[in-house]
């Protein structure tokens, strides 16, 4: 899109697409404006709310400043195929960077060589401006290809972010993390409270039970016998069963109640009896 947004911004690509997908494949929508005077007003938060992901291409070194430091965008996209007349300031980028803005590489166009080589020149040149500007960090590589002859795979891709200056393991993020984070980011701007909350599943709400009548409740509310009979088998039911030490200890003193029971019964016969000795003669 380029020059002034329309009054009534709409998706010109159609949600349901007019051919078969596989059901696990997720087609993303996106708008990449092109920015040359930054005094227009680009609607930006009505092209956010209509497309999956935002993508701003700054022409000059003014929109590229307003870019970076204060349009609320997914990801600036620069034409690295044609020769700019200013350089990458780190100062300029790391506004952006603050910000969770990340900048795109297309290598497509200077892969044709169709016209004479001066597109890879130039790719090659701000490639490597671009990632000494951001210190290699939040770089999202894609092909931008018009044809299928200029898609490389990713370990070509790979190879050549190496070429430029970016090392693998940050090559190897520029082609899936850091591509999956303007997405993930973008959705949350769109769906979540302040770009911060998001809820992704929040259960299900309980259902409640009919409460039941009581149980042996009559129709004056009065329990009946049967009902009372049932609550104390109940509950000697739930009673917990005696620990083996409890039981030795009941046992002992059941023993000690026995003894001193026993000693007992003597001095209680002993009480108004005659003692007679061994070797007194029988009485008649």
């Amino acid at each position: 899109m380029t020059g002034k947004a329309p009054a009534n911004i709409s998706n010109q690509i159609p949600a349901p697409l007019p051919f078969t997908t596989p059901k696990s494949l997720h087609i993303l929508r996106r708008c990449t404006l092109h920015l040359s005077d930054p005094s227009h007003n680009h609607r930006l938060q009505a092209l956010s709310s209509a497309y999956d992901v935002l993508a701003i291409r700054p022409d000059n070194e003014k929109s590229l400043q307003q870019a970076c430091q204060a349009l609320e965008c997914d990801l600036i996209s620069l034409d690295l195929s044609t020769r700019f007349p200013f350089y990458f300031k780190h100062k300029t980028m790391a506004a952006a960077l603050q910000r969770g803005v990340k900048f795109e590489i297309c290598y497509g166009p200077g892969l044709l060589n169709s016209d004479g080589g001066a597109s890879r020149r130039n790719l090659i040149s701000n490639a490597t401006q671009l990632i000494r500007a951001t210190r290699g960090r939040s770089i999202v590589i894609s092909s931008e290809a018009k044809r299928a002859l200029a898609c490389r795979g990713p370990a070509d891709v790979v190879n050549l972010a190496v070429l430029w200056g970016l090392g693998q393991e940050k090559g190897m993020e520029a082609v899936g993390k850091e591509a999956r984070s303007v997405v993930v980011q973008a959705e949350m701007k769109r769906r979540s409270f302040r770009g911060v909350i998001d809820v992704i599943y929040g259960g299900k709400k309980p259902e409640r039970e009919p409460e039941k009548s009581a149980k042996g409740k009559q129709e004056n509310g009065k329990r009946t016998a049967d009902v009372m009979e049932d609550e104390t088998a109940g509950i000697n039911a739930t009673q917990k069963p005696i620990s083996k030490r409890e039981q030795k200890r009941r046992a002992k003193k059941a023993r000690i109640d026995t003894g001193r029971s026993s000693e007992k019964k003597p001095e209680e016969a002993s009480k108004g009896s005659i003692v007679v000795p061994d070797d007194a003669p029988a009485g008649k």
